[in-house]
């Protein structure tokens, strides 16, 4: 299973966005597609890597579609659950804004949210 691994750079099949200039189409393919649909600011970054957070591809499918979810409802934005983790995602901009693994949403407060999508 393919994996997203956000911890500056996107993996894809052992494929880093990070290359020379070997070019790999697959990955370019994949690469520009999820540039497009979604991107992760710099603190959603390094919230993914301190919390050792993985996205799968259908985890990362699964966000998208809450994203479409949640855009269609005019959510600006909104509080995103997939299994154990929660994406706090600004749709204007279509960028995930913070992550959060289960532990750190134990007795937490989630702010500056006006919608959420339960996945």
């Amino acid at each position: 299973m393919d994996k997203i691994n956000l911890t500056g750079y996107v993996y894809v099949n052992g494929i880093s966005n990070k290359t020379s200039s070997v070019k790999n189409n697959k990955f370019e393919d994949i690469f520009s597609k999820k540039k497009e649909e979604l991107k992760f600011s710099k603190h959603a970054i390094e919230r993914i890597s301190m919390r050792n957070l993985n996205v799968s591809e259908i985890e990362y499918n699964k966000l998208i579609e809450a994203v479409n979810k949640a855009e269609s409802k005019g959510i600006r934005n909104t509080l995103i659950l997939i299994d154990r983790k929660a994406f706090v995602v600004n749709l204007k901009n279509r960028t995930v804004i913070t992550a959060i693994d289960g532990q750190a949403l134990k007795n937490n407060v989630i702010t500056n949210i006006d919608g959420a999508v339960i996945i």
